[in-house]
């Protein structure tokens, strides 16, 4: 399994943020070929103060030529478009292979 991670910078204006990301650009990507899960972590510190980095999501596929496959469909490319549109210079995109450990 692998993911991609999005790790975001707190924005100037969080609400107008959260709401595009939820009502736009979320339902794009979940259209992604190939998508097996999505996990969105919020971050917040431990005193109650705002965090930055702001939100991570996480987006889970079963191999590396899925991944990639899906980035280059039409569904991976709006996604895409829409992720500059509206974060381009809050978000920074890494690849990752996932290894899971059961306790």
């Amino acid at each position: 399994m692998v993911k991609m991670v999005a790790l975001y910078r707190r924005p100037e204006n969080p609400e107008a943020f959260m709401q595009h990301y939820r009502e736009v650009h979320l339902p794009l990507a979940r259209c992604m070929p190939g998508l097996r899960k999505v996990e969105i972590n919020h971050f917040f510190q431990a005193d109650g103060g705002e965090s930055d980095p702001f939100l991570m999501a996480e987006m889970y596929f079963d191999s590396r030529a899925d991944m990639l496959a899906s980035m280059r469909s039409p569904e991976g490319k709006a996604s895409g478009r829409d992720l500059q549109t509206f974060a381009g210079a809050l978000v920074k995109v890494y690849f990752a292979d996932v290894e899971t450990e059961e306790s």
